[in-house]
């Protein structure tokens, strides 16, 4: 029993000096010829002692390992998608999109629904890894076209809204034409920040830029402010960082970039070289071939490059389904 009883005293005296209070409750047995208070606590055996101890002085050393990996090896909680995050919303006129030859999603059976179902089947394909060969950023689609007014902006539109309608693509669709937006004009989108203010402001979150669309697949970044230097930035670093970081932080969804003229300004032929897969819009019976020529040499470095006869009289995907074109397509 003595053996016990130092065991314990020694116990708590190495606790005393390592900076651990004893056991709540523990009270240290009286030494021999101690007068004892009836009202006082009652000590435990010295075998409870000896166990309590044990006890705490296993936990405490199990709290402080656990701590110590806790703070090693800290766990974020999971992270949201940064477009249920934003607190812009916009309500597309169906009505108005669908007059002005757009895919809409409560539209039946058209021609250009399905002229847009074939065009993005092989760029959904090279965005998820099922084409014949994996594309470095395959999911950033930058669609553009030789010369202004080809309809670049109408084609990024109808792909973004019908790979909207999609089962398994989520789309964010990016005003990049920063020198002449036209999505906003388009989609009535609401004025604030969007891409340039991305690339000039470093302390804006991404998801205050980004605008929610009652398209639940489709959310879409503006063009943003306007800046004196706004086709520049286009080609700078930061843009091509910014570029890098979306694609993969948005790995999950298709990214259809709406740029500028490849033969208007240099600037679209640096994005291009950021790009998985770029879209060449070109105008029937307009569009010269020289000019055609010439804008794919300027992007001959990129490896997906596809080609959308825009404004044609008649096509083939038309002729198979009885559809008719809309002229009136830009």
């Amino acid at each position: 029993m003595t053996s016990l009883i130092e065991q314990a005293a020694k116990r708590l005296e190495e606790l005393r000096r390592a900076g651990i209070a004893p056991p709540d409750g523990l009270v240290e047995h009286p030494a021999p010829g101690a007068v004892h208070s009836p009202d006082a606590d009652v000590a435990p055996t010295p075998e409870a002692t000896v166990l309590a101890l044990d006890a705490r002085h296993s936990s405490n050393a199990s709290t402080a390992v656990r701590r110590a990996r806790e703070w090693r090896e800290p766990k974020s909680p999971p992270r949201e998608a940064d477009d249920e995050l934003s607190n812009r919303r916009l309500e597309i006129d169906f009505a108005r999109l669908r007059g002005r030859g757009f895919v809409t999603p409560d539209a039946g059976s058209s021609q250009i629904a399905e002229e847009f179902r074939v065009i993005k089947r092989p760029i959904i394909r090279n965005a998820i890894g099922q084409g014949a060969a994996r594309v470095k950023n395959g999911n950033l689609v930058m669609v553009t076209s030789a010369l202004p007014s080809e309809g670049k902006t109408f084609t990024s539109l109808n792909l973004a809204l019908s790979i909207a309608t999609e089962i398994d693509s989520t789309v964010l669709l990016v005003d990049g034409d920063v020198a002449h937006p036209s999505i906003p004009e388009l989609l009535g989108a609401p004025h604030g920040p969007g891409l340039l203010d991305l690339l000039t402001h470093d302390d804006l979150d991404f998801a205050d830029a980004l605008v929610k669309t009652n398209v639940a697949k489709l959310t879409l970044l503006p063009a943003g402010s306007r800046h004196r230097r706004s086709t520049e930035l286009l080609a700078s670093e930061q843009m091509a960082g910014l570029l890098r970081e979306i694609a993969s932080r948005y790995s999950d969804r298709i990214i259809i970039f709406d740029s500028p003229p490849l033969l208007a300004t240099t600037e679209a032929r640096v994005l291009a070289t950021n790009m998985g897969q770029v879209v060449m819009v070109v105008a029937a019976d307009a569009t010269s071939q020289h000019a055609v020529n010439q804008a794919l040499a300027t992007i001959e470095a990129c490896e997906i490059v596809l080609m959308v006869l825009n404004k044609a009289s008649r096509t083939d995907v038309g002729n198979y389904y009885g559809y008719y074109p809309n002229n009136d397509a830009a």
